[in-house]
Protein backbone atom coordinates (compact mmCIF):
# COMPACT_ATOMS: atom_id res chain seq x y z
CA UNK A 1 0.00 0.00 0.00
CA UNK A 2 1.84 3.52 -1.32
CA UNK A 3 1.11 6.47 1.17
CA UNK A 4 -1.77 7.08 2.95
CA UNK A 5 -4.98 4.74 3.17
CA UNK A 6 -7.78 6.18 0.77
CA UNK A 7 -11.39 5.53 1.07
CA UNK A 8 -13.27 1.75 1.96
CA UNK A 9 -11.63 -1.09 0.40
CA UNK A 10 -13.83 -4.44 -0.51
CA UNK A 11 -12.26 -7.91 -0.63
CA UNK A 12 -13.94 -11.33 -2.06
CA UNK A 13 -13.29 -13.83 0.35
CA UNK A 14 -14.18 -16.84 -1.16
CA UNK A 15 -10.79 -18.71 -1.30
CA UNK A 16 -8.16 -19.28 1.77
CA UNK A 17 -5.90 -16.46 -0.41
CA UNK A 18 -8.88 -14.06 0.41
CA UNK A 19 -8.54 -14.83 4.49
CA UNK A 20 -4.63 -13.98 3.68
CA UNK A 21 -5.62 -10.68 2.01
CA UNK A 22 -7.95 -9.96 4.60
CA UNK A 23 -4.78 -10.46 7.33
CA UNK A 24 -2.68 -8.45 4.89
CA UNK A 25 -5.02 -5.74 4.61
CA UNK A 26 -5.70 -5.00 8.29
CA UNK A 27 -2.08 -5.20 9.21
CA UNK A 28 -1.67 -1.96 6.64
CA UNK A 29 -4.72 -0.30 7.76
CA UNK A 30 -4.00 -0.84 11.78
CA UNK A 31 -0.34 0.35 11.22
CA UNK A 32 -1.47 3.46 9.53
CA UNK A 33 -3.75 4.30 12.36
CA UNK A 34 -0.78 4.18 15.01
CA UNK A 35 -2.46 1.08 16.68
CA UNK A 36 -0.58 -0.24 19.16
CA UNK A 37 1.38 -3.78 17.97
CA UNK A 38 -0.73 -5.38 20.85
CA UNK A 39 -4.36 -3.94 19.16
CA UNK A 40 -2.72 -4.52 16.06
CA UNK A 41 -2.37 -8.32 16.79
CA UNK A 42 -6.12 -8.06 18.26
CA UNK A 43 -7.83 -6.47 15.22
CA UNK A 44 -5.46 -9.16 12.72
CA UNK A 45 -7.11 -12.24 14.99
CA UNK A 46 -10.54 -10.89 15.08
CA UNK A 47 -10.07 -10.22 11.36
CA UNK A 48 -8.76 -13.49 10.86
CA UNK A 49 -11.51 -15.59 12.45
CA UNK A 50 -14.37 -13.37 11.04
CA UNK A 51 -12.68 -13.89 6.99
CA UNK A 52 -12.73 -17.36 7.79
CA UNK A 53 -16.00 -17.78 9.67
CA UNK A 54 -17.61 -16.04 6.40
CA UNK A 55 -15.43 -18.29 4.04
CA UNK A 56 -16.64 -21.63 6.28
CA UNK A 57 -19.81 -21.07 7.69
CA UNK A 58 -21.09 -18.32 5.03
CA UNK A 59 -20.08 -20.03 1.76
CA UNK A 60 -17.97 -16.78 1.01
CA UNK A 61 -18.68 -13.01 1.20
CA UNK A 62 -16.91 -9.77 1.71
CA UNK A 63 -14.83 -7.60 4.21
CA UNK A 64 -15.33 -4.06 3.51
CA UNK A 65 -12.36 -2.21 5.24
CA UNK A 66 -12.00 1.26 6.48
CA UNK A 67 -10.10 3.86 8.48
CA UNK A 68 -12.56 5.79 10.64
CA UNK A 69 -12.37 8.99 12.29
CA UNK A 70 -14.82 10.07 15.22
CA UNK A 71 -13.99 12.76 18.13
CA UNK A 72 -10.16 13.01 16.90
CA UNK A 73 -9.18 9.45 17.15
CA UNK A 74 -8.98 7.19 14.39
CA UNK A 75 -9.84 3.65 14.08
CA UNK A 76 -10.16 0.40 11.75
CA UNK A 77 -13.88 -0.91 10.65
CA UNK A 78 -14.35 -4.00 9.12
CA UNK A 79 -17.49 -4.74 7.77
CA UNK A 80 -17.52 -9.01 6.86
CA UNK A 81 -20.81 -9.63 4.96
CA UNK A 82 -21.96 -13.43 3.65
CA UNK A 83 -25.04 -14.49 2.28
CA UNK A 84 -24.71 -18.18 3.92
CA UNK A 85 -27.78 -19.97 6.41
CA UNK A 86 -27.02 -17.19 8.85
CA UNK A 87 -26.86 -17.98 12.69
CA UNK A 88 -29.61 -19.87 14.00
CA UNK A 89 -28.66 -19.26 18.02
CA UNK A 90 -26.71 -16.23 18.31
CA UNK A 91 -26.91 -16.21 22.26
CA UNK A 92 -25.01 -19.81 21.75
CA UNK A 93 -23.02 -19.05 19.09
CA UNK A 94 -21.93 -15.61 21.73
CA UNK A 95 -21.48 -18.10 24.37
CA UNK A 96 -17.82 -18.47 25.90
CA UNK A 97 -16.08 -21.42 24.65
CA UNK A 98 -18.57 -22.42 22.22
CA UNK A 99 -17.24 -23.58 18.92
CA UNK A 100 -18.40 -25.71 15.98
CA UNK A 101 -15.48 -27.57 16.27
CA UNK A 102 -13.79 -25.85 12.71
CA UNK A 103 -12.56 -22.99 13.41
CA UNK A 104 -9.07 -21.07 15.79
CA UNK A 105 -11.05 -21.85 18.72
CA UNK A 106 -11.90 -18.12 19.03
CA UNK A 107 -15.47 -18.18 17.79
CA UNK A 108 -17.39 -15.14 17.91
CA UNK A 109 -17.13 -14.31 21.61
CA UNK A 110 -13.56 -14.15 20.96
CA UNK A 111 -13.53 -11.74 17.90
CA UNK A 112 -15.62 -9.44 20.00
CA UNK A 113 -13.43 -8.89 23.09
CA UNK A 114 -10.63 -8.49 20.65
CA UNK A 115 -12.20 -5.10 19.72
CA UNK A 116 -13.93 -1.93 20.55
CA UNK A 117 -17.01 -2.40 19.12
CA UNK A 118 -19.04 -5.62 17.31
CA UNK A 119 -22.30 -5.46 15.90
CA UNK A 120 -23.61 -8.99 15.14
CA UNK A 121 -26.28 -8.93 12.25
CA UNK A 122 -28.08 -12.13 11.15
CA UNK A 123 -31.00 -14.12 9.68
CA UNK A 124 -31.51 -17.44 9.43
CA UNK A 125 -31.90 -18.62 5.41
CA UNK A 126 -30.49 -15.17 4.58
CA UNK A 127 -26.48 -14.29 5.37
CA UNK A 128 -24.60 -12.36 8.08
CA UNK A 129 -22.88 -9.44 8.87
CA UNK A 130 -20.22 -8.64 11.80
CA UNK A 131 -18.98 -5.48 12.41
CA UNK A 132 -16.08 -4.95 13.85
CA UNK A 133 -14.18 -1.38 15.22
CA UNK A 134 -10.37 -1.27 16.72
CA UNK A 135 -9.45 2.34 18.04
CA UNK A 136 -6.37 3.75 18.07
CA UNK A 137 -5.30 5.30 21.59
Amino acid sequence: MNGPYQGPQVLEITANAGVVQARQLVRALAQECRLSLVDQTKLITAASELARNTLIYGGGGTMTAAVIEDRGRRGVRLNFVDQGPGIPDVDLALTDGWTSGNGMGLGLSGSKRLVDDFVLDTVPGQGTTVTITKWGR
